[in-house]
């Protein structure tokens, strides 16, 4: 084996072991930070809209961590999704006397990434479809 191999295989490996260990960091991290906030949630004895929108942004989070451990690959549509649900807690956070321009900037971009969303969601389509076609 070449010494150049050996240099991209040791690169490969310690790339696919530090993607593995970040991955496994940040769904501690992430069962962490929602039992933070669900016992923030049970101090205050209340539960908005806002927390509903937090909790879900865990479960996305979670989502796409395992998809990479089940698939070896990120969908990039769970991370538009997200961002979506991120900028629709902003949205719902803000208190009345928010500059419109704002808001309507946040609403624009979430406009934007779920068609961003629905975009990618045909590209996987075109790709099942190709892949059926070239099995057949």
């Amino acid at each position: 084996m070449s010494e150049e191999k050996k240099s991209v295989d040791s690169i490969h490996w310690l790339t696919s072991a530090s993607e593995k260990v970040l991955l496994v960091i940040i769904g501690i991290a992430t069962c962490i930070a929602s039992l933070q906030h669900l016992f923030q949630m049970y101090l205050l004895q209340k539960i908005v809209l806002a927390d509903l929108f937090m909790l879900f942004i865990f479960t996305e989070i979670l989502a796409m961590v395992a998809a990479f451990y089940s698939s070896k690959r990120i969908p990039v549509t769970l991370p538009i999704i997200i961002a979506i649900t991120a900028l629709c807690r902003l949205i719902v956070m803000q208190n009345k006397d928010m500059d419109a321009l704002i808001i309507i900037a946040e609403a624009s971009a979430v406009l934007i990434l779920a068609g961003a969303a629905y975009l990618m969601s045909l590209k996987d389509k075109l790709s099942l479809e190709k892949l059926r076609d070239q099995r057949d």
